[in-house]
């Protein structure tokens, strides 16, 4: 019986590497230098070209990235596909996609725009859009204004959704809204409103 411990132990060893091999694999952080890149993308063609398309103020891309390692040997190599160490790419290409981030744009070009040159309307900080002063709607357009407000965030939950979805991951949607969030303030033009993190409204 004793000449079996040494076998049996090296099967717990073995089985013990395999089952964390196995849990590091599905282990993939969030990619936020791609995502704020895809969002940047998706945003600036929803407001059009004259928007002001740029980063998130204070953030800097190469801060999302993973830090540079030394070569040499990794151990959970042996476990790990490079492609699943790293993160994953964002893609916001997917006729699903396509079809709500056309909605959004065409809704914009055509409706809301005005209403947040005239500062009915407004940045949520939730990635949403906010009816913020109804009083700078004509009383006979409010209903009609209301129902776009609705509609348009029912799309921008969807793409939220649908993005994290489409990456094979929906527990990234929370980040993927926040992301969106920071980039619609970051592409606002000058006089728009948005919510800041503690709920007041900023004018840009």
């Amino acid at each position: 019986m004793g000449k079996r411990k040494p076998y049996l132990f090296s099967s717990l060893l073995v089985a013990g590497v395999l089952a964390l091999g196995a849990c590091v694999t599905i282990n993939v952080y969030f990619p936020a230098a791609e995502a704020q890149e895809a969002a940047e993308e998706f945003v600036e063609k929803v407001l059009g070209d004259e928007a002001e398309a740029v980063k998130p103020a204070g953030e800097n891309p190469q801060a999302w990235q993973a830090p540079a390692r030394e070569p040499g040997f990794d151990f959970m190599s042996l476990f790990i596909s490079s492609a699943h160490a790293q993160a994953a790419d964002i893609t916001i290409r997917t006729p699903a996609i396509q079809a709500i981030q056309d909605r959004m744009a065409a809704r914009f070009q055509a409706s809301l725009q005005a209403h947040f040159d005239s500062g009915a309307l407004g940045f949520g900080k939730d990635g949403r859009v906010v009816l913020r002063d109804a009083t700078k709607v004509g009383l006979k357009d409010r209903v009609a204004v209301t129902q776009l407000v609705a509609e348009e965030n029912r799309d921008r939950d969807a793409v939220y959704r649908e993005i994290a979805v489409a990456n094979n991951h929906p527990e990234w949607e929370a980040q993927i809204r926040e992301t969106f969030a920071k980039q619609w303030v970051a592409s606002a033009r000058a006089g728009w409103w948005y919510q800041a993190t503690d709920g007041s409204w900023k004018q840009k």
